[in-house]
């Protein structure tokens, strides 16, 4: 998977179409993904991402989330 890939696989699980993913709608990206311990991962996951702390991972934090996943979450990125 690829930095953009994950990033709009990530957008899918924007509920309410705000541009931004919550906590909850992390937790759900996260269970889909078959992750075990899904309510504490969104937690640390959001805690790492949100750089201005407001409580929900923007556009520009998502590069945040994407390196919270490959050092926590085991997802692989391939870079061409």
């Amino acid at each position: 998977m690829t930095t953009e890939e994950l990033k709009q696989w990530l957008k899918k699980f924007d509920a309410d179409k705000d541009g931004r993913i919550s906590k909850e709608e992390l937790r759900q990206a996260i269970r889909s993904a078959g992750g075990r311990f899904a309510t504490f991962r969104s937690w640390r996951g959001l805690r790492s991402a949100d750089a201005n702390k407001d409580g929900y991972i923007s556009e520009d934090e998502l590069n945040n989330l994407v390196e919270f996943a490959q050092k926590h979450l085991g997802v692989k990125i391939i870079h061409f």
